[in-house]
């Protein structure tokens, strides 16, 4: 008769009782280490307790004194000057990592430049706005989303600047004001004669198209209004009307698209007055960030973990002394 039953059942009570035993020794392990954590910390409570009180003061003082406020402008560069812009934004950015204060204070005028830090710009990001701009963007659009994601392509640093608004923002350790530090950054970002010629240029173009659709839109209307009178006329006997030819529905909505026409125009008056327009701005947004107003728990776990790992190398280090000593 065949014992190999036998021996199967043999080994699975063997594997089981090696399982039992180690699980065991890793439970009495764990509780021999949690005993020996809880008979250090009894030995050394005076020690920690001057720690936990001493980080927790450093903490609340570095809350008090270190804060941290953020700082957004929205713009809209003018006359295709994006590029222009964010080569401005990375000058500005590089001279507040350097701290160059001669070059933020006298040639940009900002006040207290010290306490700035991490200015950046990035588009905000508005695909439907880009696409209804013009026919050739949403083409452009839907030839570049056959070769990769649209998500992506949305926010490609070519696709982006091409975005009508940015934000600018950045960060500083103290309250701002308007006057003491964004109108000088907005002053320094419109400060090019390149682009004040080109502005002056688009802006008398405007006023030309403007004056050009007024008389349009008055022939129009003298037009129109000589319809009726001429209508009721009668000559040799006859009455004069006018005829289907005339394409009146044609001239409605020619007027109609020089008012619409005319209305985009003031509404370009106002956004084309500054290269770089700010549209708007909000600052001393206090930052609630993981690290800001926690230091003070911070700080204390901090001071005793590294206190546990000084007394831990300091025993290893005993440790194999004594193993190379004997």
């Amino acid at each position: 008769m065949s014992t190999e039953p036998k021996n199967i059942s043999t080994d699975q009570e063997i594997d089981l009782s090696l399982i039992s035993k180690k699980v065991g020794g890793l439970f009495e392990s764990l509780s021999t280490r949690i005993f020996k954590g809880f008979l250090f910390f009894k030995r050394n409570i005076v020690i920690v307790g001057i720690l936990f009180v001493l980080g927790a003061g450093i903490g609340f003082y570095l809350d008090k004194t270190s804060k941290s406020y953020d700082h957004q402008i929205i713009v809209a560069p003018n006359f295709s000057s994006t590029d222009y812009l964010y080569a401005k934004i990375d000058l500005l950015s590089s001279k507040i990592n350097e701290q160059d204060t001669v070059f933020l204070k006298e040639t940009v005028g900002i006040k207290n430049p010290t306490k700035l830090s991490t200015l950046k710009i990035k588009p905000i990001i508005d695909a439907y706005k880009f696409i209804s701009s013009s026919d050739r963007n949403f083409e452009l659009i839907k030839l570049m989303a056959e070769d990769g994601e649209m998500k992506s392509i949305l926010e490609d640093n070519v696709t982006s600047k091409n975005y009508p608004y940015h934000i600018i923002s950045f960060k500083s350790s103290a309250l701002i004001s308007e006057s003491g530090t964004v109108a000088p950054i907005l002053k320094y970002l419109n400060d090019s004669e390149y682009y004040r010629k080109i502005q002056a240029a688009s802006l008398e173009n405007t006023k030309i198209k403007m004056v050009k659709n007024d008389s349009i839109i008055a022939q129009i209307d003298a037009f129109l209004n000589s319809i009726p009178k001429s209508a009721n006329t009668q000559k040799n006997g006859s009455l004069v009307y006018m005829s289907e030819n005339t394409q009146l529905n044609d001239v409605i909505k020619t007027k109609d698209m020089l008012t619409n026409e005319q209305a985009n125009h003031r509404m370009e008056l106002i956004n084309l007055d500054r290269i770089i327009k700010e549209n708007s701005t909000v600052i001393n947004i206090k930052n609630s960030g993981a690290l800001n107003g926690r230091m003070k728990i911070i700080i204390p776990f901090l001071f005793i973990f590294f206190f546990i790992t000084f007394v831990f190398l300091r025993s290893y280090y005993r440790y194999e002394m004594g193993k190379l000593n004997k």
